[in-house]
């Protein structure tokens, strides 16, 4: 049974409480005044945050559940979709590729905190580890819980120190800085593909590089160790840039160099290419670099056979065959190279 038939059958059922007019307190009004004074105002992103209020009905997660953990507690993207379009509006589930103009925002300024559900602890970890996981969730991060469930009187003062600029980047280092901490804790193929990135590919291919940033947690944020390696090759990344995996620099050529690694999306695509070169020119640098790595042989060809997106004018390093790496070129750009 899809998801969102099984809520409508447990709604009408009674095991789930029909949304009411104020969750924790905190009514629609209120996550819609607060959301507008940080500029994200959209319907879908109010009745996110009003379902991550929900302490009335019990976790999706079967085991969370069983342990009496509420929705609150923890949501996935299809929980949370399902909560939005079913629950509140009595309709059809959220759009899940939306998720990106109801979810992300939110994220990106630490409203909502990414974690992962262990289904044999039956708790939440901090950080989406395992990309696009059925286990990944979200909640609301504690100090906007706060806010949300201020007192009138107090509400603007708490909401104008939350959102400041270093405010912001504080909480998503915090964030980023638990994230891997459960990463390294879970272990995942994503992660032994960067780490053979590093230990493989670099030193092979990309001599005279070194690693300003790598992100295995899925979309976490900058930490403040690699804030401080960012900073001395005089790149700055804001929160609406594209996030790769790993980043490079080589300081004697004052060139920097990005690396997807691909476990199941996320290739070097022209739009990833435009980005991060923005970054680069606005950075100063001279030059950037792209590599999509593969883990397999296999898992190029299930990629490359349905999506055919990686840039021309990019690498692929595929681990297990390690000792080469190919250059994606075009019929125009392979006529204008020198013919030996």
């Amino acid at each position: 049974m899809k998801l969102e038939d099984k809520i409508r059958s447990d709604i009408k059922g009674g095991k789930l409480q029909p949304s009411p007019d104020r969750l924790q307190g905190v009514t629609k009004e209120r996550v819609a005044d607060v959301l507008r004074a940080l500029d994200r105002k959209s319907r879908d992103q109010i009745d996110t945050v009003f379902a991550l209020l929900d302490d009335l009905n019990p976790s999706w997660f079967l085991e969370a559940s069983e342990k009496g953990l509420k929705f609150c507690d923890g949501a996935s993207t299809a929980h949370i979709a399902c909560h939005v379009g079913v629950l509140q509006r009595s309709g059809g589930k959220l759009d899940r590729e939306g998720r990106d103009y109801w979810l992300k925002p939110l994220w990106e300024i630490g409203a909502i905190e990414k974690l992962y559900f262990d289904s044999e602890r039956a708790e939440f970890l901090p950080g989406h580890p395992v990309p696009k996981s059925p286990n990944s969730a979200y909640r609301i991060a504690p100090a906007f819980l706060q806010i949300l469930k201020a007192s009138d009187a107090d509400r603007s003062a708490l909401l104008a120190a939350w959102s400041r600029e270093d405010a912001t980047r504080a909480r998503l280092q915090v964030q980023a800085e638990l994230a891997a901490a459960t990463a390294a804790q879970i272990g995942t193929p994503h992660q032994a593909l960067i780490t053979a990135v590093g230990e493989i590919y670099v030193p092979n291919f990309l001599p005279g590089f070194q690693v300003l940033y790598i992100d295995a947690t899925d979309g976490q944020r900058v930490t403040a160790r690699q804030e401080q390696a960012l900073r001395k090759a005089g790149v700055v990344i804001g929160l609406a840039d594209s996030m790769p995996d790993v980043l490079l620099w080589n300081q004697t050529t004052d060139a920097l160099w990005v690396i997807e690694a691909v476990t199941s999306d996320g290739e070097v695509d022209r739009h990833k290419v435009q980005s991060l070169t923005s970054l680069a020119t606005r950075s100063g640098k001279k030059s950037i670099g792209f590599t999509t790595a593969y883990a397999t042989w296999r898992d190029a060809a299930a990629r490359q056979g349905k999506n055919k997106n990686i840039a021309p004018g990019t690498y692929i390093w595929i681990r297990e065959d390690g000792a080469k790496q190919f250059s994606v070129e075009t019929f125009e750009s392979a006529r204008q190279r020198p013919h030996q």
